[in-house]
């Protein structure tokens, strides 16, 4: 299943992706009562309260859109054509953002002139960002600091469905509900200068992240599964497009770390919540500052005020945003 989270009138609903159409999850739950086979009381209209529902929610859901897709009843779908989608997780439990392409840290390192640090091999690295600064599809807005050197990065992320703690990889897979695009805008002049402070990132990272526009079941990508010793990978090919024109391209399959890892790594001694959010990092070549320092764009380029975004990965569609500077 496709789960969307849309602005409807003045609030934000939950639905289900079928072609153009967006079926409501509470109403389409709320209309098949009586006629399908349903557990629950009820269905939320927010995938956080959704997810904590747990199995059942899943369950319920397929029953109410098989009635749906057998009646075709009127009232319960909008087109994706007439509204207004925000991010598949508008308001996150946490975000963490991992560094799981060797590629891009190779890349990286290099640009710098420093040789690849061996501890990348010991552990699946991530950090913490503002998991209040979400946005979807649409604008992004940026103020003057930001600007200096603006960056995207191309990612993909998971989504927690279920509570869990001491997760070992072998059990990882298990946890994770979906997964969506992300881009992880960057600031980076400001991102440079506080790192030198050997903290962070913060600043430079913690005014926007974008996911969407979906957020894919796990089930739904099993045609594309690669299986590996350490858990899960998916051959996703991952591209992005700066004012239509290709600059990024890379494979969801490239991680070194995979998100089982991750899970493992971010749950010993911590638990995780439905509706975390974990990205992968940047895939190789998924952001200007690996771009710029391998000199494909000399001089370097930057992401400017009115630029439109677009990152892709097969099956999770396609995350568009467009740059707005606003005042202080």
């Amino acid at each position: 299943m496709k789960f969307v989270t849309y602005q409807s009138g003045h609030d934000a609903r939950l639905g289900v992706l079928e072609g153009d159409d967006i079926i409501d999850v509470a109403l389409v739950h709320d209309a098949a009562r009586g006629s399908a086979k349903l557990h629950l009381g009820y269905l939320p209209a927010e995938i956080i309260e959704f997810l904590e529902l747990g199995d059942a929610a899943l369950t319920d859901l397929r029953s109410a859109l098989a009635w749906y897709n057998a009646t075709k009843p009127e009232g319960i779908t909008e087109s994706i054509n007439d509204v207004a989608l925000l991010s598949p997780v508008p308001r996150p439990t946490s975000m963490r953002d991992g560094y799981a392409f060797r590629q891009h840290v190779e890349a990286a390192r290099r640009n710098r002139g420093v040789e690849m640090i061996p501890e990348f091999d010991e552990i699946p690295i991530f950090y913490f960002t503002n998991h209040n600064a979400v946005t979807g599809p649409g604008e992004v807005d940026v103020q003057d600091m930001h600007l200096n050197q603006l960056d995207f990065e191309l990612e993909c992320a998971i989504v927690i469905g279920k509570e869990g703690r001491n997760i070992k990889a072998s059990d990882a897979d298990n946890y994770i509900f979906g997964y969506t695009v992300m881009n992880d805008w960057s600031a980076r002049a400001l991102q440079m200068h506080e790192m030198k402070l050997n903290l962070g990132p913060a600043k430079g990272k913690d005014f926007a992240t974008s996911l969407g526009p979906w957020l894919v079941t796990r089930d739904e990508l099993q045609p594309r599964l690669v299986s590996t010793p350490n858990g899960e990978k998916y051959n996703l090919t991952m591209v992005t497009r700066l004012n239509g024109n290709e600059v990024s391209r890379g494979n969801v399959q490239d991680m070194s770390w995979t998100f089982a890892q991750i899970i493992e790594r971010a749950s010993y001694g911590v638990t995780l919540y439905p509706g975390d959010v974990i990205g992968s990092g940047t895939c190789g070549t998924g952001c200007f500052l690996e771009l710029n320092g391998s000199k494909v764009f000399n001089p370097p380029l930057w992401l400017k005020d009115g630029d439109l975004v677009e990152c892709e990965i097969d099956l999770l569609g396609n995350l568009v945003n467009k740059v707005v500077r606003v005042g202080e």
